[in-house]
């Protein structure tokens, strides 16, 4: 009866259970494409990749660890690798895959680690953690060959079904890829392919603008594993992880490759076929010269130098400078120094002008002074005001940097030419309906404070400017009432000479931009263009092209910014022991500016103190050419300990003279 029913279902079931052996299931898989390069303005490469020789895995469905442990033993025959990373829970799982060692670890382990009080057995995953805590127990201990093998196990086991891991991808030898080459029959799953890192041929003086890529082994930030995965990413694919590669991550990233893969009823990999071979990343085309960038930040790196050797960094967090194109919104350089107050040491951190902020003093008086012309508590032709100091009682007296009495009084012009402060406080005061007697409380509307923040808006002075990097940070607004609910009168007042609010120096430079196009608050933006990459790595066709993008424009006419134009030309050419930005003065091209000076104080997060101590903060704004400006720039040195140096005033002459000299300008 037995033969028969084997005969039996041999001839009738034989093919059916043949065809179930022979089984394949097709499935597709995705591959990754090399990442889209970066150039700068005149087609300089910034950002490339270097391509290295790799040894990957592929992971089937439903391989079982002992056929992982084969191949990896197999592997190191060919092979070494670096055994970092190795907890011994690793060294651990990489013990039991061999085959029939964890049947022998159970039967050495104790009953209660097998079977629960009542004699039945525990469940497979805790007898397993069991099996794991015994041989941690009793110790674990590898030569350096099987350290490698766990180590390739690790990866191997890591990789999710049928994706593709990297198993070495540096300092891999000619001698190991025609071995790993030659007996890839035995080992089911292993190919030889390609890695990539970004590499950096001009130096990686703007990289913090950039941004980095996450490490294989990092894959996917946590905080975008929903979104990324279901735009079709890997758990391990490699993303931009921030500014620039985060914020371009779907250009760069390309798309990816498919192939179609037979599974046997093995699960391996029987046949594999090429669907679509992927796009290559897109290329960003920056705004900003390179060559012109290294002379912004050299530049920047010798004025931070010569403070130094004067002994007035002790409480310094570095300086920042940053250029634009006021008629186009488009950076043309950014650059930064950050500096360690405890140790002194420094480094470049463009960055630090979108994501810092400081109070930058007088530099924001353009603003002021557009602000009370669009109140119209001045006008273009009637805008004198005496300059008598403000006397509020429980406050130092409020005046100019210059003694009291230098000047009777003054119009809008010369109040930008010599920074008056007591001007600006004038016009807080008109703009709030002050009730003002010497040495007695002062009252002012309540709304004097989102007065003048709502003006100075308009520029662009306490809101995000919008530029295309991720991470920009906005200008933090001072407390607006006491403990006790009062109107801080005194601070409204340091408010109008950018004595009390902070901003990030992108904002100042979108201001001053702002003032030298003729009103229009434009977007500023480092991308100026994306092209596609053809098949051969060369820049293919434009896929968008950046234009200006125009927030909004104040609400000013052209003579109410002549005052503030004619105010800052003043500030460089005019005459007077006060003009405060003379030595832009020889500039051909003629340029206009206004430097700031506020009182700041040193912060130590690590030693606090109720007395930090005091700090002197120094900024410029400019533009230029005068008649036609076509570069505007920023530069704040903050918390330095002595105002004597004039290190932006000096920065500023030498950034002018180097665009002027490579954009031909004379």
């Amino acid at each position: 009866m037995l033969v028969a029913q084997l005969a039996y279902l041999q001839i009738v079931y034989g093919g059916k259970f043949q065809a179930e052996v022979d089984r394949t299931d097709k499935t597709v898989m995705t591959g990754n494409v090399p990442r889209g390069m970066i150039y700068d303005s005149k087609g300089r490469l910034l950002v490339g990749n270097s391509t290295s020789n790799a040894i990957t895995y592929t992971k089937s469905g439903s391989v079982k660890s002992s056929d992982i442990y084969t191949i990896a033993s197999r592997l190191t025959k060919y092979m070494t690798v670096e055994t970092t990373d190795l907890t011994d829970r690793d060294k651990a799982d990489y013990i039991l895959a061999a085959p029939n060692k964890s049947a022998q670890v159970v039967k050495q382990m104790p009953k209660s680690d097998r079977l629960d009080a009542n004699g039945d057995a525990l469940s497979n995953t805790k007898i397993y953690a069991n099996e794991v805590k015994y041989l941690e127990k009793q110790g674990i201990h590898l030569d350096d060959k099987d350290l490698q093998r766990a180590t390739l196990f690790k990866k191997m086991s890591a990789a999710y079904s049928l994706s593709t891991v990297f198993l070495k991808d540096k300092n891999l030898t000619d001698k190991e890829i025609a071995e790993v080459s030659e007996h890839l029959t035995e080992l089911p799953g292993i190919s030889i392919g390609s890695n990539w890192d970004r590499e950096y041929p001009q130096g990686k003086s703007i990289a913090s603008i950039i941004g980095g890529v996450s490490t294989e082994q990092q894959g996917i930030p946590d905080d975008e594993i929903n979104s990324m995965l279901a735009a079709g990413y890997s758990r391990n694919d490699r993303v931009g992880t921030s500014y620039l590669e985060k914020n371009y991550e779907s250009i760069l990233s390309g798309t990816k490759s498919q192939r179609q893969v037979q599974v046997g009823s093995n699960n391996q990999i029987k046949k594999s076929t090429v669907l679509y071979k992927g796009q290559k990343g897109g290329n960003l085309n920056l705004t900003i010269d390179s060559k012109f960038q290294k002379m912004v930040q050299d530049d920047l790196n010798a004025e931070y130098s010569s403070a130094k050797a004067a002994g007035i960094t002790q409480y310094s967090d570095g300086a920042y400078a940053v250029v634009t194109n006021p008629k186009t919104g488009a950076v043309l350089a950014m650059a930064g120094i950050h500096n360690d107050p405890k140790t002194g040491e420094t480094s470049e951190d463009a960055l630090g002008v979108i994501n810092r902020t400081f109070v930058m003093g007088s530099a924001v008086k353009g603003a002021t002074v557009l602000g009370a012309l669009m109140d119209g508590v001045i006008t273009p032709e009637n805008n004198t005001q005496n300059d008598d100091p403000i006397y509020l009682p429980g406050s130092p007296v409020k005046k100019s940097v210059y003694p009291a009495g230098t000047f009777g009084s003054l119009g809008a012009v010369q109040a930008l030419q010599f920074s008056s402060n007591i001007y600006m406080m004038n016009l807080a005061m008109k703009e709030g309906h002050a009730k003002y007697v010497p040495n007695t409380s002062m009252v002012m509307d309540p709304n004097i404070f989102s007065t003048l923040r709502g003006y100075f808006s308009q520029f662009g002075l306490g809101v995000k400017t919008g530029i295309d990097i991720s991470g920009e940070t906005k200008g933090i607004e001072g407390s607006t009432t006491t403990s006790d609910g009062k109107l801080k009168t005194g601070s409204a007042l340091d408010l109008s000479y950018g004595n009390y609010d902070a901003y990030t120096l992108i904002e100042m430079a979108q201001y001053i931009s702002t003032i030298a196009n003729g009103g229009y608050r434009l977007k500023p933006y480092v991308v100026q263009s994306i092209q596609k990459t053809k098949d051969d790595g060369t820049k293919g066709a434009y896929t968008s092209v950046t234009k200006p993008s125009v927030l909004n424009k104040i609400d000013a006419n052209q003579d109410d910014l002549d005052v503030v134009r004619k105010g800052m030309y003043a500030a460089v050419h005019g005459s007077g022991y006060w003009t405060t930005a003379t030595k832009l003065a020889d500039l051909t091209p003629a340029v206009a500016a206004k430097t700031g000076t506020a009182q700041s104080f040193y912060y130590d997060p690590d030693n606090p103190s109720s007395d930090p101590p005091e700090t002197i903060t120094t900024s410029l704004v400019s533009f230029g050419p005068y008649d036609d400006p076509n570069v505007a720039m920023a530069i704040v040195f903050p918390n330095l300990t002595s105002e004597n140096g004039s290190y932006p005033n000096i920065l500023a002459h030498q950034i002018y003279t180097d665009y002027y000299k490579i954009t031909g300008q004379k």
